[in-house]
């Protein structure tokens, strides 16, 4: 059985003859910097951005940069001889900035008017801060990762008075996360020694829920559902369905012939089942190299991947961000950025399906599922007669489509896709198979 990718061969192809396809994606560019990276991006909407700079490095002037235009134009509009490593604003005109270096004590700086200006706030004394949440105007949580100075502060009035509610040493934090007044998680350790803990009464104790693991970005949609990624994760992406007590991987398109590597360190939360993500490189040709933007539009069961247009020479992403289903972006830390105004491609790649056999079927088939029934993924195999638009889905007992496996044009053969069900519930689903003139449907029953 020929186990060969078949749509990234014709995928390159199309760039070499055909030149660059079409691309719903744009590119976007930073004014000079002299040399600084962007260390985070945030939009408030279609047209307001804020993006900063910093590297951890002392001696460095670093910026705060906005957009008004939807970063077809970026306005530096506040400077200061220190890091600047997260933005965050609670509404349009309330935001803060903090980082540090190069002053007395870390820095958290507030503008109430969407940017104008900025002013310092009170700091609880460390000489920078790596990650912040907030909650409202009067409560913020810092965390800085040193193992002398470093913890989990929080603030419940502005930054007049501050309380140490973490000091772990070697397990102090550079990344926390707040899904609401209560309860929170936060990264920490060593990359040898990482664990991931968590609150459920504002900070006041904070115990270990995954130990061995950290995370580069994290998102809860509700107290119980949530996704981390993480650099250390190669090839995944993870999901919860119980406030992180347990953790089930997602793969991402795999590494390969065609990957540099396939890795997520943040990722876009557009709603339950679309989510964008960034991390990956994928190998155009040899030493020739270009971002992967990752989506999905399940919720994660299935994850697929576009690459921009190759007249793009943008070779990672370090930061992804979405306003809603059409508008979004995603940044490289110094080489400028893309935008779509439009969802993206109107192709995403799944990896999941291969061509089994390239002798011309006499007919469309779809056959049944194997195994069936399955735990937790099964083999679902369809025959092609002629070059078409092909569409493979899948359905609950309600009828509700739940994933859309396969949404493409493919050329005559055997294909076979490989679906699978982790994160599903037990129960009876179909798949149905569409090709124009052709439609069929199965039943398959995911045991667990």
């Amino acid at each position: 059985m020929r186990k060969i990718l078949y749509i990234l061969p014709l995928f390159v192809l199309a760039f070499t003859l055909t030149g660059n396809p079409p691309s719903g994606w744009y590119q976007q560019f930073m004014p000079n910097l002299n040399g600084q990276s962007i260390s985070d991006i945030l939009f408030l909407d279609s047209l307001t951005g804020f993006a900063i700079t910093g590297d951890q490095t002392p001696n460095d002037t670093n910026y705060i940069l906005r957009t008004t235009n939807g970063g077809d134009n970026w306005s530096i509009i506040y400077q200061a001889y220190r890091n600047f490593l997260k933005v965050q604003f609670i509404n349009n005109t309330t935001g803060f900035v903090c980082g540090g270096f190069n002053t007395s004590s870390g820095t958290l700086l507030k503008t109430t008017n969407g940017g104008d200006n900025w002013v310092s706030l009170n700091t609880p004394g460390s000489v920078w801060y790596d990650d912040m949440s907030v909650l409202n105007e009067d409560t913020i949580w810092l965390v800085q990762r040193s193992s002398l100075d470093g913890g989990v502060f929080r603030t419940t009035n502005g930054g007049v008075n501050w309380e140490n509610q973490f000091s772990g040493g070697s397990q102090n934090p550079n990344k926390i996360y707040m899904y609401n007044g209560r309860i929170g998680y936060f990264s920490a350790g060593s990359i040898a020694s990482p664990n991931i803990y968590k609150t459920t009464n504002s900070g006041l104790n904070w115990n270990i829920i995954l130990s061995g693991e950290n995370f580069t970005d994290i998102y809860f949609l509700d107290s119980l559902l949530g996704w981390k990624c993480s650099s250390s994760d190669v090839a995944f992406i993870r999901k919860t369905t119980n406030g992180g007590e347990n953790w089930t991987s997602q793969s991402l398109p795999p590494e390969g012939s065609s990957f540099l590597f396939s890795r997520m360190i943040r990722f876009s939360f557009v709603n339950k089942d679309t989510i964008w993500g960034v991390g990956g490189t994928y190998i155009l040709s040899a030493g020739n190299y270009r971002g992967v933007i990752y989506k999905t539009t399940n919720g994660g069961i299935n994850w697929g991947y576009q690459i921009p247009d190759t007249s793009i020479h943008i070779t990672g992403y370090a930061f992804v961000d979405f306003v809603n289903k059409d508008r979004g972006w995603s940044y490289h830390s110094q080489q400028g950025g893309v935008r779509t105004v439009t969802g993206g491609d109107t192709i995403t790649y799944y990896t999941n399906i291969h061509q089994i056999g390239n002798e011309i079927p006499t007919n469309f088939e779809l056959f049944q599922n194997y195994p069936n029934p399955f735990n937790p993924s099964t083999n679902i195999k369809f025959r092609i007669k002629s070059s078409t638009l092909a569409r493979l889905s899948i359905y609950d007992i309600s009828g509700k489509a739940i994933a859309t496996l396969v949404n493409e044009k493919l050329s005559p053969g055997e294909y076979e896709y490989k679906f699978d069900g982790t994160g599903l519930s037990s129960g009876i689903y179909f798949y149905r198979l569409e090709t124009g003139g052709f439609i069929d449907t199965k039943k398959m029953i995911l045991v667990k």
